[in-house]
């Protein structure tokens, strides 16, 4: 499926022509600790599956050097790091994939990322337009912790629920083509936790070509995130989105 980009002309998202593979979007906040570990297996991962990629460090609103580490540790990688005023992993998300120049766009997180699953995203069909690497595959092997994948299932009811979705997992590793990109991620206005998944429910919608495929789950650290604080903005987030596409 090609589609025209929705985003209007003089925007400052205006597409570049794209000149690679994949644009890896990686959106981090207060990470000059664990990027120095991190980075160096994040980038053998990325270029060990396609050379022809980048990696775009979306730095957004952090207080501890992030990016100034963030840089020194990239050196001659093929790594850019963008600093964003405001912490917001969504907006931070939203921004490195409408300045990405890949023919994939992939997001993964510093702490959660996978050269197979990249592999498998640039091996698909023409006719297939996003990815999910779906926790929830029953062929999927997940190490998380019992209650974060309790959260898990439950975020997946609600999606069905609210949204009436029929994919199984909307957090976590996902590729898009550009083309879906170009006309659907300038609509989305969800940020925080959730521009992800509006993404996806869009796509969904406007009939684009979704695969799942399964994933083995193994963090490198224990969750930042605290499920308190996120399941009742995640709940209030999905009921915007439903009021949004019903509009």
């Amino acid at each position: 499926m090609v589609r025209s980009p929705s985003h209007p002309a003089g925007s400052p998202y205006d597409r570049p022509t794209v000149s690679r593979a994949v644009s890896i979007v990686v959106p981090v906040y207060n990470e000059a600790d664990f990027i120095p570990m991190a980075l160096p297996r994040l980038v053998d991962e990325v270029v060990g599956a396609e050379p022809d990629a980048e990696i775009l460090l979306v730095e957004n609103g952090s207080n501890d050097n992030t990016g100034r580490v963030a840089s020194e540790v990239a050196g001659e990688w093929p790594v850019r790091v963008i600093s964003l005023a405001e912490p917001d992993y969504g907006a931070a998300m939203r921004h490195g994939f409408l300045v990405s120049d890949g023919a994939w766009v992939v997001n993964f997180d510093i702490d959660y990322f996978s050269g197979a699953f990249l592999e498998n995203v640039l091996s698909q069909p023409p006719e297939v337009d996003l990815v999910i690497a779906s926790k929830r595959d029953p062929a999927s092997t997940d190490r998380r912790p019992l209650v974060r994948r309790i959260a898990t299932r439950v975020f997946n009811l609600l999606l069905r629920f609210i949204l009436g979705s029929k994919v199984s997992d909307t957090h976590g590793m996902k590729g898009f083509r550009r083309a879906l990109v170009d006309d659907l991620g300038p609509s989305v206005v969800s940020t925080k936790d959730l521009f992800d998944t509006e993404l996806v429910i869009r796509a969904e919608r406007a009939g684009y070509r979704i695969i799942e495929v399964p994933v083995e789950v193994a963090e490198m650290r224990t969750a930042r995130s605290s499920l308190v604080r996120r399941v009742p903005r995640t709940v209030v987030g999905l009921f915007r989105i439903r009021r949004l596409l019903r509009r």
